[in-house]
């Protein structure tokens, strides 16, 4: 097991701690590398992470790459640990080795289609993972807690722009998004029933982009399943075009709208959330969503791109995919009177960061 020893019954320190879990994946290390960047020396990373979607250690090292590279960039150390958040014993360990005072749960199993063949399997890495981090932070004595949900809750829109007060559960068709829903409907009620606990859901659009270093960024294991990484690797000549699934739906060229938002905008939108907690009056259960409220077709995207990387993106048409929504973009105005958030970076910045990071990486960080 890489990282800090689990083996110890005293703490590492006393300096006030955050625990992320899920820490060395995607949107994960863009926050930890974001709060390292931005706050003061009085506050430990302590990071929990199973590598199920991580690139794992090169030999030789205790920690996955993603976490080694934002070492270096920050001059910073990351707690480690390589254990599972339903590992309800070494969970214990890591709370007693440290002095963590919140929580980020970004630690769960992501791929929509995938939920649909391992349902099982969904459920118990998002929901039971969940109601177990929930039990060890109770008895270490911890209540704050930001959620990383999405905005696939609201299932398919009865409304547009999508707002926070939007039903959720409903017309939910896989797994995936119904282990989020569940996870709110958790929290809401853990929410109710003891007035100690402050959790922020944020709800996000879809994350794309790259850190503006280019060292580290989305390495997706496999093929990708959203499309951002997979232009990216088609672009970088990794796969041989894109599948694009489905032009007929009603929209400006007939290819699927969302909103697209940087992963350096979702990190300052964390910040944000954290920032709440020191707010005596801030309790229970917020849902907030993180989006930009401009929706971007799939063939849009590709036009932005291929200017962003000047590389032409080959694509061709495939069957719609079950579940698939027409349009889906945010209203992220509760974001910004609550977090006094707002996405700041364009669409050509995301195509930029994103082209910045594979060009240099094409094969990820196994590069």
């Amino acid at each position: 097991m890489g990282g800090d020893t689990l083996n110890e019954d005293k703490r590492i320190d006393m300096t006030r701690a955050i625990l992320v879990t899920g820490g060395a994946g995607y949107v994960g290390s863009h926050t930890v590398a974001y709060l390292l960047e931005n706050m003061g020396n009085d506050l430990e990373i302590v990071v929990v992470d199973n590598l199920i979607n991580s690139y794992r250690s090169k030999p030789g090292q205790k920690k996955p790459e993603s976490l080694r590279i934002i070492e270096d960039m920050t001059g910073k150390t990351i707690h480690f640990y390589n254990c599972d958040i339903r590992d309800v014993q070494a969970m214990h360990r890591v709370f007693q080795n440290h002095l963590i005072e919140c929580v980020i749960h970004f630690a769960a199993l992501k791929a929509v289609g995938e939920s649909v063949t391992k349902p099982l399997e969904y459920y118990q890495a998002n929901v039971s993972g969940t109601c177990t981090l929930f039990e060890v932070m109770r008895d270490h004595g911890v209540h704050k807690l930001v959620y990383s949900s999405s905005c696939t809750v609201y299932g398919e829109p009865q409304r547009l722009p999508l707002d926070e007060t939007h039903p959720t559960g409903a017309g939910l068709t896989n797994p995936y998004g119904r282990s989020k829903y569940f996870c709110e409907e958790i929290m809401k009620d853990l929410c109710a029933s003891d007035k100690k606990w402050s959790v922020i859901s944020l709800r996000y659009f879809n994350p794309v982009g790259a850190h503006p270093s280019g060292r580290i960024g989305e390495d997706p294991r496999g093929t990708p399943n959203n499309l951002m990484p997979y232009i990216a690797q088609v672009a970088v000549g990794r796969l041989e075009e894109l599948q694009v699934f489905g032009s007929d739906y009603p929209t400006v060229d007939g290819t699927g709208v969302r909103d697209y938002v940087h992963v350096q905008d979702l990190a300052e939108g964390h910040a944000g959330a954290l920032a709440c907690f020191n707010k005596t009056e801030f309790t229970g259960f917020h849902a907030i969503n993180l989006g930009t409220g401009t929706g971007y077709s799939v063939l849009q995207m590709v036009a932005a791109f291929e200017a962003a990387s000047g590389k032409r993106v080959p694509w061709r048409v495939a069957a719609r995919r079950a579940g698939d929504v027409a349009v889906n973009y945010a209203d992220a105005s509760l974001a910004a009177r609550t977090l006094g958030w707002r996405a700041r970076r364009t669409l050509a910045d995301m195509c930029a960061d994103t082209w910045r990071w594979q060009s240099t990486h094409p094969h990820g960080y196994a590069t």
